[in-house]
Formats: C-alpha cells, structure tokens, sequence
C-alpha cells in the first residue's frame, strides 16, 4: 500500500496560464473595468461571461472591416422582462442583422406599447390570478385588458394584411407579417413604439423571423378573425421563410449566433447555419441543461457534431438566467 501522504500529497505539474483573480474594490475600478478585466478570472460562469464579453467585442471589430451577420434569437420570456428594451437598443444602433424569435416575442413586444407589463410575485395562487383576470409569467402579471385591446389592434392589421393579399395576389410570408406589423406601429402607435423591438426592425430593415407565429395570442387572435367570414381568406406562408433565413447564412462572408434561451429561435438560426457548414461565433445564454438530450439544453460541442457550429468557432455558452447576465453582456460590450 502506498504511502497515505503521498498519496494525499500527490506530486502535480505547473500550470501556465490565466490565474484566478476577482476585482479590487480598492482600486479605482468600475463596472466596465470588471467586465473586460476580471470577470473571465474569477471562474465558473463568471469566466464565461467574461468571455462572451471577449468574443461579442471581436464581433464588433470585424463588422467595421468586413461583412459578419449577427443573428439574435431569443424566446418569448426574454421580452415579457426588461430585456425587451437592451434587445431593441441592439436593434435600433444596428448591432444585429437577423431576428428570431416566438409569437410571444412579436405580440408581447407590441402589447408592452399599448400598456406595460407589472411587476408581481412568484407565489401568488393561480386562481385567485384567474378571478382577478391577471396572467403570470414568472413574476411578471400581464392584466387581461392588455389581451382585449390587442386584439382591436390585431383585428385593424389583419384587415389591412387581407386587402395587400387580395390588392397583390399573394400571401405574405411570417417575416412579411412581422415587417408590416412594423409600419402598422409605426402609423397608429404613439411615442411608447420607440421602445419596440419591432418598430425598430422595421425602421433599419432588420428581418424577424417567427415560423411559430400562430403559437400565442396572434393565433388565438387569427382564430377569432377567420372565424369571422370577412377573414377566412386571410393566409400566411410560412415555407418561403425558411428559403430567405438559410440563404442569409449561406450568402454571409461570416455569421455569429447570439442566443437568449433555446426552443425554436435557438435551433432556427444554428440550422441556417449548418447550410454554409457552421458559424464562426456563438454566444448562448441558457438555464437548460443536455442532460434529457433537447435542443435548448444542447451546448454549442454538440452544434459542431452537426456542422451547425464550425470546429473553427469561438464559441461559448453561459450557463445563467439571461436576465441577470444579458444586461452586464451588452454594457461590457458597447457602453
């Protein structure tokens, strides 16, 4: 038997590198200075988003020389919280050129234009909710009147969309619907439209993407439109997106994926990806885990595996509710 101290004590190698090292508040440090400075050496999380900060500011540094298209998806609970507004900043001062994302992301990001959403609790009953007529998404409440003056709205823009369809002969696609719901904000929202995503796409051209458009309220709103017999002709073509989102991957010089959360947006952009053989950058942002094999959970090694990601890639995953870290990202990165 070996000797039990050197087994405890047991002879290592050195190690070069990055040593382990948080900020000192003694010194004149401020945020910025933590994020480009230490967060990568503090570990753990800390160090992938330091190192996010790192990639998205290499992005940057491309995008003034050459072409790099910045996809951005993210899911519907990124705009039911105060993201909403750092994602339309990113859209507004151009620093992404391809949305993705949720119905909820397109009808919640109006919606918040009409009233906005209110802080609540996490444990409050369901039902006592439902009786009051509150919806809950995490701690945040959505009141029901927000619903019923959307749908005033929605029902005005289906309208107009049926006349275009039958003025042009033809059926718009998702993303059509999304730019046109810009214009339409555009001409009958007030000053609250300037802290739209939306709006902000339609105003710099920005696609958005939502082959899932029917699932949340603008479907249940399509539902009670074409329910009514002036609206049943009202279509939408969703297969003529997929042409147009794989072949801005497949015609860009080079591509990064920005990812807030996972579902479809996350799995729509990296399989455009895959038809020019990978992205060269990814920086997801996910509380999903790999472990029950689903796409939200699946990090960015597993993208490679399909030739989603390229083996090349800078990439990286922060394991993190994007709530918290989003904010820290994009100031360390561009404020």
């Amino acid at each position: 038997m070996s000797d039990p101290k050197n087994v405890v004590f047991k002879e290592s190698e050195d190690l070069n590198g990055v040593f382990i090292e948080g900020p000192d508040f003694d010194k004149n440090i401020d945020l910025k200075d933590v994020l480009t400075d230490y967060y990568e050496k503090i570990g753990f999380q800390a160090t992938h988003l330091g190192k996010a900060v790192k990639i998205w500011k290499q992005i940057e540094e491309i995008r003034k020389n050459e072409e790099l298209v910045v996809f951005m998806g993210y899911t519907s609970n990124m705009v039911s919280s105060g993201l909403r507004e750092i994602i339309s900043y990113l859209v507004k001062h151009k620093k992404v050129d391809v949305l993705v994302t949720t119905a909820g992301g397109i009808e919640e990001d109006f919606i918040k234009c009409i009233k906005p959403f209110v802080l609540g609790e996490w444990d409050m009953a369901g039902s006592d909710l439902r009786e009051k007529g509150i919806n809950r998404i995490g701690n945040v409440y959505v009141p029901n009147d927000r619903y019923i003056e959307f749908e005033t709205y929605m029902t005005k823009f289906f309208e107009t969309l049926l006349k275009k369809q039958q003025d042009e002969n033809k059926i718009i696609s998702a993303s059509e619907f999304c730019f046109e719901l810009g214009r339409f904000m555009d001409e009958n929202l007030g000053p609250e439209k300037e802290k739209s995503i939306i709006y902000w796409a339609y105003v710099n051209k920005i696609p958005i993407f939502c082959p899932a458009i029917t699932d949340g309220s603008i479907g249940d709103m399509l539902y009670f439109f074409k329910k009514n017999e002036k609206g049943t002709d009202l279509k939408i073509d969703v297969a003529s997106d997929i042409v147009k989102l794989n072949d801005m991957a497949i015609d860009a010089n080079k591509t990064a994926c920005i990812v807030l959360g996972g579902s479809l947006p996350k799995h729509s952009i990296i399989n455009a990806n895959l038809f020019r053989e990978g992205t060269d950058y990814a920086i997801y942002v996910t509380t999903a885990v790999p472990w029950d094999g689903s796409l939200s959970g699946a990090p960015p090694e597993e993208g490679v595996s399909w030739g989603k990601i390229q083996e090349k890639a800078d990439f990286v995953e922060i394991w993190a509710d994007a709530t918290i870290v989003f904010p820290m990202l994009v100031y360390g990165v561009f404020k």
